[in-house]
């Protein structure tokens, strides 16, 4: 594609085919994403695009894994001396060669002898025949298609100006000043020269648009050391299987997701987490391909590889985004669409304005309406929003920020209040059991029965009773009965005892006494930032234990940038109003909505989307309806897969930083969309009717155009220096 009015084309031929719901074409990317029915025949939507005067071929959307994309990646660079960049610098060179003595001659001599412009005809021909014919050749496509796209005006524009001056050149009779005057050889090679290297500085400055998805998909190594028998086997990377044990020295990298089996170590994640702290691993944790082992000897059970691997999927993901296509982008394709009918008006009213109504010379006239062909340009609009969108999902991805698809960015452009999950999200996740009370018997006793209790429960907290139990060596048993009770608490058959364990509200409905003294304790210990817990054994309150979960690192800094951006921090968690009031208060956080169910979370989103956008951070099963309802989701990387499917944004780490870093991102790059269009719409306002005023040579006017989809690109690529708050 040359321009964006060829979008829209593409977009039309591939929807007519039968069975495509629908079409959406990327001019940044130029790529299709195609949405059909099972029946629909893949092959007829590479013959709907190439019947609209294109070349294409079917991308799979679906890589199989990282490694294919590699080969891909070094196919097209090793292809690259005989690919379109190549060949657009060869017409560049040769057009340079012969234009530049052209231009010379023209201005060195005037009026110019007969031999001069023989010889402008001469050097000027090539150029516009040979080195624009991919100009003509795509305008006579359009023509054919009743269409008219950039290569059109420029078609016309060049080959006016050359038809012109080969028709005076023959016919003009006279002195060589009145044969001078007639011809413009120079000036439809300028025009073909300067747009060849406009196109070129364009063609080089998208290449590095990919960066970031080339960067991501080199991270995959070539090999992995399995350990078969015994023994050490270097083995192709694309050949490891789910199952194999493979051996990971300190500074290679991890072939694929697996599980620590043997070892201990430091692996540096920054890669694709954007954080730069090496994260301890030990047997049982889990480790991801592509990511660096640091320093000890380990052993890695695999447990995807390919196209289920954490790093195939990001890529898999950023391309999608980048590929998207923004709210605003949809009315710039339909402008763009008809921009080059307008101009072709404009520029047919300007000739004969000059000529018929102001009487000024048939030569003039036609410098004139070319100059407004030449001019304009709907590259610049067609490029100002997927470029921006292309470099800033791209770096997003380098700082850890997967962003799902461009509508996200302008949501999250426009955010006023970002609730956040406590548990995991502002604090570490972890909680420990840091007192454990049994108002009648052994402590040792009834901390086996709790613990024996939550063994049934995934919850955070029950996952720290049973830790601590463990590590005191006491013996966890499996409940014979087991009920989990939204919100409030669990109740369990433990050997021959009944037992209820959870908050004041659970043993307030079961008839179960709390003492004055028990309350005005536990009140003590929530001050303290503490979870408290009650237990009741046999139908009576027996003890309570509290846990503690310690604030993530950069909580406090994270939240002090979200208000920074004028946006309101609010803590939303099930934990009571003391507790989470004195944890909020640590990070800076004024505003908390405590004691909430998970099924109430979506409530409270709506509640606070009364006043504005609204953005949910969380990372459990519980936050995905609240996620659902949020303008927009935010899931932290370590959580679960379903609370990361349902958000617009995943951060890979854990760090909170990435929250403000996602959202001081979509600013940046919605500010440069605008500044882009800006330009683009400013561009276009301003210089065709300079044109049409004969304010402007063609020459200039070539220039200008040639270099306003460049600023567009270079403007757009200044997102790739986007500083991360986390990086060190």
């Amino acid at each position: 594609m040359t321009c964006a009015s060829c979008v829209r084309r593409v977009e039309k031929a591939l929807s007519r085919v039968s069975g495509v719901a629908t079409a959406e074409v990327n001019y940044a990317t130029e790529r299709a994403l195609v949405h059909h029915g099972v029946d629909l025949a893949v092959g007829s939507l590479v013959q709907a695009v190439e019947d609209a005067g294109y070349h294409a071929h079917l991308t799979p959307s679906d890589r199989k894994s990282v490694e294919e994309a590699d080969e891909s990646e070094q196919g097209h660079a090793s292809l690259d001396a005989f690919g379109p960049l190549a060949r657009q610098l060869a017409n560049l060179k040769l057009a340079l060669v012969l234009t530049l003595p052209a231009v010379a001659i023209s201005m060195l001599w005037h009026p110019r002898p007969i031999w001069a412009n023989l010889l402008l005809f001469g050097l000027t021909t090539p150029v516009v025949a040979w080195c624009g014919r991919d100009f003509f050749i795509n305008a006579w496509k359009s023509l054919r298609h009743f269409t008219a796209t950039m290569d059109t005006l420029i078609a016309v524009g060049a080959g006016a100006a050359w038809v012109y001056s080969t028709v005076a050149l023959l016919t003009v009779s006279g002195d060589a000043h009145h044969q001078s005057e007639h011809i413009y050889f120079e000036t439809g090679a300028a025009i073909v020269t300067l747009i060849l290297l406009g196109r070129y500085l364009e063609s080089r400055s998208k290449s590095r648009m990919s960066a970031a998805i080339q960067k991501l998909i080199g991270l995959s190594p070539k090999t992995a050391t399995r350990w078969v028998d015994g023994q050490e086997v270097e083995t192709p990377i694309e050949q490891v299987q789910v199952g194999d044990l493979v051996r990971v020295r300190p500074g290679e990298k991890f072939a694929a997701d697996g599980v620590v089996v043997e070892g201990a170590s430091f692996a540096d994640e920054s890669m694709l987490t954007g954080e730069s702290a090496p994260v301890s691993k030990s047997v049982g944790d889990p480790v991801t391909g592509a990511t660096l082992n640091k320093s000890g000897l380990l052993l890695v059970e695999i447990l995807r590889v390919g196209k289920d691997t954490a790093l195939a999927q990001i890529v898999r993901l950023v391309e999608r985004a980048q590929g998207s296509k923004a709210p605003v982008q949809r009315l710039t394709d339909q402008i763009s669409a008809v921009f080059v009918p307008i101009v072709i008006l404009i520029a047919l009213g300007t000739f004969l304005y000059w000529w018929l109504a102001v009487g000024i010379d048939l030569g003039t006239a036609t410098m004139y309406a070319v100059t407004v062909l030449v001019i304009a340009c709907p590259c610049a609009l067609g490029l100002a929003t997927p470029t921006a969108i292309m470099v800033g999902t791209g770096r997003g991805a380098e700082m850890g920020v997967l962003i799902k698809d461009a509508t996200v960015l302008e949501t999250a452009g426009r955010i006023q209040t970002v609730l956040l999950d406590k548990t995991g999200t502002i604090t570490q996740g972890e909680p420990r059991v840091t007192d454990f009370l049994a108002f009648e018997g052994e402590e040792i006793e009834l901390l086996a029965l709790v613990a024996s209790t939550e063994s049934g429960s995934e919850h955070p907290i029950a996952e720290a009773v049973v830790r601590a139990a463990k590590e005191r060596n006491l013996p966890v048993s499996v409940p014979s009965r087991f009920l989990a009770l939204e919100g409030r608490g669990v109740e369990a058959q433990v050997g021959d005892h009944e037992l209820l364990i959870g908050t004041q509200l659970l043993m307030s409905e079961r008839s179960i006494e709390v003492p004055m003294a028990v309350a005005t304790q536990k009140t003590t210990l929530e001050d303290q930032a503490k979870t408290v817990v009650l237990v009741a054994q046999d139908g009576k309150l027996a003890g309570l234990f509290a846990v503690a979960d310690v604030e993530a690192e950069h909580s406090a800094q994270a939240i002090s940038m979200i208000r920074s951006m004028n946006i309101t921090p609010v803590m939303v968690t099930g934990d009571n109003s003391g507790t989470a009031r004195a944890v909020a208060s640590r990070v800076g956080i004024h505003e908390v909505e405590s004691e909430v169910l998970p099924s109430q979370k979506a409530e409270i989103v709506r509640k606070h989307q009364v006043s504005g956008q609204v953005a949910m951070v969380g990372d459990g099963i519980n936050d995905a309806p609240a996620l659902a309802q949020a303008d927009l989701g935010i899931a932290i990387g370590s959580g679960t897969d379903v609370a990361i499917e349902t958000a617009g944004v995943t951060l890979m780490g854990s760090d909170l930083r990435g929250v403000p870093d996602a959202i001081r991102l979509a600013r940046a790059t919605l500010s440069t969309i605008r500044w882009n269009l800006a330009w683009a719409f400013g561009y276009n306002v301003a210089m065709i009717p300079l044109a049409a005023m004969g304010n402007l040579s063609p020459m200039l006017a070539a220039a200008a155009m040639a270099f306003s989809s460049v600023s567009v690109v270079l403007n757009s690529l200044r997102l790739r220096r986007f500083p991360s708050s986390r990086e060190s």
